[in-house]
């Protein structure tokens, strides 16, 4: 693991931004969701000056990038109840709550309601336990055929995946225990975000950083990677928000 690595903020025209210092070549910058939150990446060569002059030569893409943010569609705090919008593999769903003494359960009664069955007088904690399983459960049923296709694509080997709720990534990556996290919230996503994020995260196995090797492998496998990163980007955030 490289350790030679040194974080800092500084403030350009009113723009926060984290710089990370570190061993390689070029200067990178990234502008993630849902805020516009803007992450330099610089070689460790570079001072503040030459990192401010980098970030002001990018300025317009930041505050377009930023902008396409703000108009981002965004979910209110979920009570879920019947009634409520929430979203399933890219589609938008109309939950149907149903109380009766019964071991909780969730399903698709038809294309545009998701049904959740809870016993009487369960509180909202509850019943986002209940739906979160059922999410959990769609996503490990996705990832043994997208590991057995992926896995002899990239010649690597994925010993653990799981999946949990992360605030600020849609997935990690553990080189040396070669053990990848993804986002519960990619269960709301399209299917091709779940293959870009596992993609990314499987790709790291064969370069740490997200540099210019990293985005040449990411051509390489999967041509479309861009497009479908930003489907993601475009898909409405929850009220915790993710980013990537």
């Amino acid at each position: 693991m490289n350790t030679n690595v040194s974080r800092s903020h500084i403030e350009v025209q009113g723009i926060a931004v984290e710089v990370v210092r570190k061993d390689i070549k070029n200067f990178y910058i990234a502008v993630h969701p849902p805020d516009g939150r803007v992450r330099a990446s610089a070689p460790l060569t570079f001072d503040d000056t030459a990192v401010r002059m980098a970030v002001i030569s990018r300025l317009g893409w930041i505050r377009r990038q930023q902008a396409a943010f703000t108009k981002q569609d965004r979910q209110s705090q979920r009570e879920f109840l019947t009634g409520e919008s929430h979203y399933f593999a890219g589609r938008r769903y109309r939950l149907d709550v149903v109380e009766q003494d019964a071991p909780p359960t969730v399903w698709r009664p038809n294309n545009t309601k998701i049904a959740l069955c809870v016993r009487p007088g369960s509180d909202r904690n509850t019943r986002e336990a209940v739906l979160h399983r059922w999410y959990r459960q769609y996503l490990r049923s996705q990832l043994p055929p997208l590991l057995e296709k992926w896995e002899p694509k990239l010649d690597v080997s994925v010993n653990e995946v799981r999946i949990k709720k992360m605030k600020t990534l849609w997935g990690s990556c553990n080189v040396d225990a070669k053990r990848i996290w993804l986002n519960l919230e990619l269960a709301k996503k399209p299917s091709s975000c779940l293959v870009y994020i596992l993609v990314h995260e499987m790709v790291h196995l064969l370069e740490r950083e997200h540099n210019d090797r990293f985005r040449a492998l990411m051509d390489g496998f999967l041509p479309q990677w861009r497009t479908y990163r930003d489907t993601l980007n475009r898909a409405p955030l929850a009220h915790e928000d993710w980013g990537y």
